[in-house]
């Protein structure tokens, strides 16, 4: 549990060291993937929450995301070969929230036949398996972290721990994941280029403001 003091026991104090170790080795971007469409708004809620409470001071791991296989056509490729300076947290969940089976084509115009009768999920973990071996042998770490479903239960445990986890680079760095300087001084530089009434009057220029 996330709570629990002991390291051997509590997964959250092992992801934290597992971030921190590969943002020492030069791993500075962290690509949060999932493989449920349902979970593309957790993708954007971890950048929010990981970008906000870990950059500052010039420090941090950038927070990315994808949505696979969707992104492998895109994102894939440079994960696969490009710069070396990210590893992937895949989040995957055994049971699906709905069961779509695979309905055999007449015509296997496809060629994909041999699938006939599996699930959408069987095929979702297989495209999982394959990326994270292909990732991982060209150079990319991978983290996993697996759950059983996708429940109230389980939302609520990824939250409560994203938000625990994010306050280790106070501890790390000696800066509070509770601060906003850089959104406030960029709410400040739109207000003055709006010319808002509170403001009066435009920047001449936006180093002046």
């Amino acid at each position: 549990a996330y709570t629990d003091p002991d390291m051997e026991k509590n997964d959250c104090y092992k992801y934290a060291a597992i971030r921190n170790i590969l943002y020492r080795k030069g791993k500075a971007v962290e690509m949060m993937v999932a493989y449920e469409p349902d979970y593309t708004m957790m993708n954007e809620w971890f950048k929010q929450l990981f970008g906000e409470s870990e950059g500052k001071d010039g420090k941090g791991l950038y927070p990315s995301s994808a949505v696979f296989s969707t992104d492998l056509h895109s994102m894939g490729q440079f994960i696969q070969q490009g710069s070396r300076v990210m590893f992937e947290t895949a989040v995957v969940f055994d049971e699906p929230k709905t069961e779509v089976v695979i309905e055999k084509d007449e015509a296997n115009a496809d060629g994909l036949n041999f699938l006939a009768g599996k699930t959408m999920s069987y095929v979702n973990r297989k495209a999982f398996e394959g990326t994270v071996l292909a990732h991982v042998d060209g150079g990319v770490p991978n983290v996993v972290l697996e759950l059983s479903k996708m429940d109230a239960y389980h939302f609520g445990y990824l939250v409560t721990s994203s938000k625990r986890l994010a306050r280790f680079p106070a501890i790390r760095w000696a800066s509070t994941p509770l601060t906003s300087r850089a959104l406030k001084a960029i709410r400040a530089i739109c207000l003055r280029c709006s010319a808002n009434p509170v403001t009066k009057k435009r920047p001449k220029s936006l180093k002046r403001a």
